[in-house]
């Protein structure tokens, strides 16, 4: 069965949808154990929409979908927008380089960009706080892992020629 194609305005509706589901997910209120488990959706969302949607989502939204984060995740303002907009270099980088992207290459794209953000924002954190938080280690596994779920639920909304 042929995909028929969303249109501009479509595509724009679904893209901010899936943020504004992602967010929700973000702050859902968890045990404190649970909340440990708890995968970057906003940001797992984020990737995905880079690798396939870059006409839409690119460097101005990855530091705007960052400014959400911090505010949403009560992070001091900017730091997750400065992780998100050096992973959202690499992701561009890495996408010149990649023509067929399917389930298993987007999944090593993704967790590339996994890894550079979480390692950013140690970074910024422990140089601007001095704090380290390791159990955000637990967040970046999980996220990882469970970035397949990301590209099977959004994968419909993408046209291909």
């Amino acid at each position: 069965m042929m995909k028929t194609p969303l249109s501009p305005f479509q595509s724009l509706m679904v893209v901010i949808a899936s943020f504004v589901v992602a967010s929700v997910i973000n702050i859902y209120p968890m045990g404190l154990e649970a909340s440990l488990l708890r995968p970057m959706a906003l940001i797992m969302v984020l990737i995905f929409w880079l690798i396939f949607k870059p006409k839409y989502v690119g460097v101005v939204t990855a530091f705007t979908i960052g400014i959400i984060s911090d505010l949403l995740l009560d992070t001091r303002l900017g730091q997750q927008a400065f992780a998100a907009v050096i992973m959202a270099f690499c992701v561009r980088f890495l996408g010149q380089y990649i023509k067929e992207l399917n389930l298993s290459m987007a999944w090593g794209v993704a967790t590339i960009a996994l890894i550079v953000f979480q390692v950013i924002l140690w970074s910024v954190q422990y140089l601007t706080q001095n704090i380290f938080f390791a159990n955000a280690l637990f967040s970046l596994l999980i996220s990882i892992v469970t970035w397949p779920l990301v590209f099977l639920s959004l994968n419909r909304f993408i046209l291909r020629y």
